[in-house]
């Protein structure tokens, strides 16, 4: 596979951008070689600069639910281009996709717009540490809520694919009352709540794990955790910015039946546009300024283009065949995925939920942080590599979900799984 003008673009991006990227999990630094930088996307396909195509399971880090340049959504956005791309003033555009969000999220009654999943994370706990007059905040340890200082503490996802300290630049000062608890294992929030018993204002948590690759919740764990909120007086929060209608049309909240108090959201809301969001209960989201005092403002927050993508990628959605079809093609994949690994005897542990979905490499199912670190990494480089020669993009790190759109058919499921298992078998004939 002829990639040269992938590297050569490569090494000149070195010079002006920090790593050559400006995101830093797509510097291949956990997978080797060189990122491939992208031409263009169709469907489930991308096309790189020197003409290769390939299966995307990245699909812009879980966004693009419809797969590449839907028609429905370039037509929607070419009429919306024409009408300007942004006012710094309220449009039309905002109330439907807050609607629409209302509409499926059991807990969000009330929605502000923002420009990031960071934003939203770091506006939504601001409002829950002004609506309980408290300070701490209880996270979880391999969970990613953006890069705010007092969110990257055992951060998860790039943060460990790069095996960086939680950030140099970061002062003791902005996560002196961050808390860390352990995902799946509710003894560990009791343990806080009863060193902290009236200072913790929130429970931050993605009710699925994505960013240390998927691991799904422990029955009884999202349960417990609302009942541990009600009992100390602190507010759930459920970080739904790669769970929204990615793991059920109404996020995970509706999939586990567990309502938080407050909800953060991004990716799929925006179809593909830069895009954040934050909701809840009413009674706490009127304490945002303009109609309550907790501040927070954004230039683009709202922005048609953004907007418009949203409604049209969630209306999309609200077709029940068209939620059937994914995750079926998701169950396939699984299944296959799995299936492969067994006959082969190579130790890969398959974790899915609706249309996100991990390939471990690793002996026991993850349940945790701890659990997750003792991948093989190795490995899973060796195998990302052998996917990409044979035309799959997945995320270049162990600890990153994949992802499945509208696009994915069977025929692309086929073929991505023909490619696993030469992938696995050339695993065995040279291991790593």
């Amino acid at each position: 596979m002829n990639t040269e003008r992938s590297k050569e673009l490569f090494l000149e991006a070195q010079d002006i951008l920090p790593g050559g990227v400006d995101s830093p999990v797509r510097a291949f630094r956990a997978v080797g070689g060189h990122p491939l930088f992208i031409a263009r996307g169709q469907g489930p396909y991308l096309y790189d600069v020197d003409g290769n195509r390939y299966i995307d399971y990245v699909l812009s880090w879980g966004p693009l639910i419809l797969g590449h340049a839907h028609p429905r959504l370039v037509a929607a956005l070419e009429q919306t281009l024409h009408a300007g791309t942004s006012y710094g003033a309220p449009c039309e555009l905002e109330i439907q996709l807050a609607r629409l969000i209302r509409q499926a999220m059991p807990g969000v009654e009330m929605v502000r717009f923002v420009n990031s999943g960071t934003e939203a994370t770091m506006s939504a706990l601001r409002l829950a540490r002004a609506f309980t007059g408290r300070k701490k905040i209880i996270k979880f340890e391999g969970c990613y809520h953006g890069h705010a200082d007092l969110l990257l503490v055992k951060a998860g996802s790039g943060v460990v694919t790069l095996g960086l300290p939680d950030s140099p630049g970061v002062t003791p000062g902005a996560v002196q009352d961050t808390l860390v608890a352990r995902f799946n294992d509710l003894d560990s929030v009791q343990a806080l709540f009863d060193t902290h018993p009236d200072d913790v204002a929130a429970l931050i948590v993605e009710p699925v794990a994505g960013n240390m690759g998927v691991v799904p919740p422990a029955e009884g764990f999202l349960a417990g955790l609302r009942e541990m909120a009600d009992s100390w007086g602190a507010l759930l929060i459920f970080d739904e910015v790669m769970t929204g209608f990615r793991v059920h049309p109404g996020g995970a909240q509706a999939l586990y039946g567990v309502r938080p108090d407050l909800t953060t959201l991004g990716k799929v809301i925006g179809g593909g546009l830069p895009v954040g969001a934050y909701g809840g209960r009413r009674e706490i989201m009127e304490m945002v300024a303009p109609a309550g005092s907790v501040y927070q403002a954004g230039t683009l927050s709202g922005n048609p283009l953004a907007m418009r993508a949203g409604i049209e990628t969630l209306e999309a959605l609200l077709d029940p065949g068209v939620w059937e079809g994914i995750t079926r093609q998701a169950a396939r994949l699984e299944a296959g995925l799995r299936a492969a690994a067994l006959r082969l005897d190579v130790p890969v542990q398959v974790t899915r939920v609706g249309t996100m979905w991990s390939a471990f490499f690793l002996d026991q199912e993850p349940r945790d942080w701890e659990s997750v670190r003792a991948s093989d990494t190795k490995r899973y480089a060796a195998y990302f590599q052998e996917m990409l020669r044979r035309g799959v993009y997945l995320a270049p790190s162990q600890f990153e979900a994949g992802f499945l759109s509208t696009a994915h058919s069977a025929e692309v499921i086929d073929a991505t799984l023909q490619a696993s298992e030469e992938a696995l078998q050339s695993l065995k004939t040279h291991a790593p």
